[in-house]
């Protein structure tokens, strides 16, 4: 490690600088405050009568009020900056690691619930991914699941627990929408190897790699042209086909993981949906990589193990890595003094004292 660049020059940032939309709440807390207020006000008046309120309400300071209000909207919005983590810089950290990077591809479509591989073509790919992920060594790895819509669900990372844990999180709801686009797929992998792999840095060549997982029902066009984009990138596309040729029904479970039926097309027949290599093979082709079709008797995962471990072991080496130095507590610590000192405030006058039902000016 080399912490040699003062926290100045690197700068602040947020952790989860998305969080921060949430400061769009405070204006509107605000405004309906003062609606509500005006509102409460006008039925105080109508129900008790113009005379009477000022006598009930002369020991409430309406500048406290104001002010407590003041005191909340500040505080919640301490509470946002915390959350959101702010971050200063503190020095570089120099990484060295010996792999290649790697994303890990998942069809999350309707059709890998089908049960022809035990317990299911999804429970049977996830497992084979796990597989894959323990005997992969310092590789930088990340999770892309995909049907009609792609999404990156953990970036290039040599944390291996993490991407075993998204792996596990895996589900036909992982994504927003059904269907199967390989297009997608590659799209979104391409845009993850851009925004967080290492390739980018100067003097650093990276070997790529994309392990797609499949039971190769495309529905809609491009994908060999998408493919054919990556290759002439140097990335390397390995595909793996889950399912069989005779093909299964697509289960429908309850809650409690009971059979409920089978899914219907529009004339009400029952869908089967069978395992297609063609277009699989086909991307592995124009991708520079390799096809399997993974089965309980074939070693498939093993295979493209070693397949991907013929190509350049890249050593990722980065010597401006900066490092960050948490300071949510900060906001946090001056979020609660706020509140506090909002509930001693009170929102009483001073110098008055009360005798009988009535306040008395001293």
């Amino acid at each position: 490690m080399n912490n040699s660049i003062a926290a100045g020059a690197l700068g602040w940032r947020f952790a989860s600088a998305s969080d921060l939309h949430w400061l769009w709440i405070l204006p509107v807390l605000f405004v309906l405050f003062r609606i509500w207020s005006k509102r409460a006000e006008a039925r105080f008046r109508k129900n008790l009568g113009g005379k009477t309120v000022p006598l009930l309400t002369a020991s409430v300071s309406q500048k406290k009020r104001k002010w407590k209000i003041y005191l909340q909207l500040i505080a919640l919005t301490l509470m946002i900056v915390s959350y959101a983590r702010p971050q200063a810089g503190v020095g570089y950290q120099n990484v060295k690691n010996e792999g290649i990077e790697i994303l890990l591809v998942m069809d999350v479509s309707n059709s890998m619930r089908a049960e022809d591989i035990k317990p299911s073509r999804l429970e049977f790919a996830r497992s084979e991914l796990l597989q894959f992920v323990n005997m992969s060594g310092g590789d930088r790895m990340g999770v892309v699941a995909f049907a009609g819509s792609a999404a990156l669900l953990c970036p290039l990372t040599t944390d291996q627990d993490a991407v075993k844990m998204y792996l596990r999180s895996l589900s036909t709801d992982s994504v927003s929408t059904q269907g199967t686009d390989f297009e997608k797929a590659l799209a979104v992998a391409d845009e993850a190897f851009k925004n967080g792999g290492l390739g980018g840095q100067p003097g650093v060549q990276v070997t790529r790699a994309i392990l797609l997982v499949s039971d190769g029902q495309d529905n809609e066009p491009g994908a060999l042209v998408e493919a054919e984009k990556l290759a002439k990138q140097g990335i390397h596309i390995f595909t793996l086909a889950v399912g069989t040729a005779e093909g299964a029904p697509i289960p429908i479970r309850d809650s409690n993981g009971q059979l409920t039926g089978y899914m219907r097309d529009a004339a009400g027949q029952v869908v089967m949906t069978k395992v297609s290599g063609k277009e699989l093979e086909a991307m592995a082709r124009m991708g520079h990589g390799a096809f399997y079709h993974a089965t309980y008797e074939d070693d498939a995962i093993q295979a493209v193990r070693t397949e991907i471990s013929k190509l350049h072991q890249t050593q990722f080496k980065s010597g401006r890595i900066p490092i960050f130095k948490e300071f949510f507590q900060w906001p946090l610590f001056f979020a609660l003094v706020i509140a506090l000192i909002e509930i001693w405030l009170g929102e009483r006058k001073e110098g008055g004292r009360w005798r009988g039902r009535f306040e008395v000016p001293r």
